[in-house]
């Protein structure tokens, strides 16, 4: 139901709304995009069916534009492994660089990484840093013949060419989609992951619980992270209930790192790092190949 409501809202805006009030149709559509990506979300973790195809043909028209589900897929639910949490090197979803790396940077690059680990960086920047070093990535590693990231970007590529028929077909220059909506929307997703982890030696204290927000039905819940790598099977729609059951032990599990919402976020980190970009313990130096 959701799922329909969000491809309802999308195409109602591009088709019926974008031609007289183009603003108001783009900013919806951006919500509706964001929408799209935690339902994504849903989908690679087994929602809602039991059938993985059923479950990627559902959320496969690429609203977000810019990340092949596949690939999404693959590297989340790498990142699902809380033992390797934060690792610049084996957790695809950490914002830390090795140290020995962030510090050869030349001075620019290490500002504008700087920034980025402020909230307001992640919501500007953010995005663009995102998409130019995975695409980047993916390249090397189609180069390296990798087989299943070309298939998936060439699944991807098919669905941005029914994108691109379906926005212009709409009178939204494809261009313009791209830079508003699609960027935008990894925009709103980015409140979400701007602070879902951290450093700390005990795994559970790795992952954050933000308790209350306007914006958790925009990201099905997962301000309950932690919840959610603890009962990474469980649909969006059961984390509300199985965090309030144990709200106490909750916090306690993750050492209390526990925001009431995104508010006290954006108070603390709008315009201040949270984190280092270099992480704080692991690979300070770079390892040495065995000797043989």
């Amino acid at each position: 139901m959701l799922l329909t409501a969000c491809y309802t809202v999308w195409f109602a805006s591009a088709f019926l709304v974008y031609a007289s009030m183009p603003v108001v149709a783009l900013v919806v559509m951006t919500f509706a995009t964001a929408l799209h990506s935690s339902l994504q979300h849903e989908a690679l973790h087994g929602h809602p069916t039991r059938s993985r195809l059923v479950n990627e043909a559902l959320v496969s028209l690429p609203l977000g534009l810019f990340y092949p589900y596949r690939r999404f897929q693959e590297t989340h639910l790498k990142h699902h492994c809380d033992a390797r949490l934060t690792d610049p090197y084996d957790d695809p979803e950490s914002f830390y660089r090795a140290a020995f790396v962030y510090e050869r940077l030349p001075e620019a690059i290490k500002k504008l990484l700087r920034f980025n680990n402020t909230l307001a960086g992640r919501l500007i920047t953010g995005p663009a840093l995102m998409i130019g070093g995975f695409i980047c990535s993916d390249i090397q590693k189609i180069r390296n013949g990798d087989r299943d990231v070309g298939t998936a970007w060439i699944v991807h590529l098919c669905g941005v060419a029914v994108l691109y028929f379906i926005v212009r077909g709409a009178g939204i220059p494809f261009w313009l989609y791209a830079i508003t909506v699609a960027y935008f929307g990894l925009s709103l997703i980015a409140i979400r992951t701007y602070a879902e982890h951290q450093w700390s030696e005990r795994a559970d204290g790795r992952t954050i619980i933000v308790e209350r927000s306007p914006l958790a039905l925009l990201f099905l819940n997962n301000n309950l992270h932690l919840v959610h790598h603890k009962h990474p099977a469980a649909a969006w729609y059961r984390l509300p209930a199985l965090y309030s059951a144990r709200r106490d032990e909750w916090a306690a599990m993750n050492g209390g790192y526990v925001f009431p919402g995104y508010g006290a976020l954006f108070r603390a980190f709008a315009f201040r790092s949270k984190e280092p970009v270099a992480h704080p313990v692991l690979h300070r130096v770079r390892a040495e190949p065995p000797i043989k």
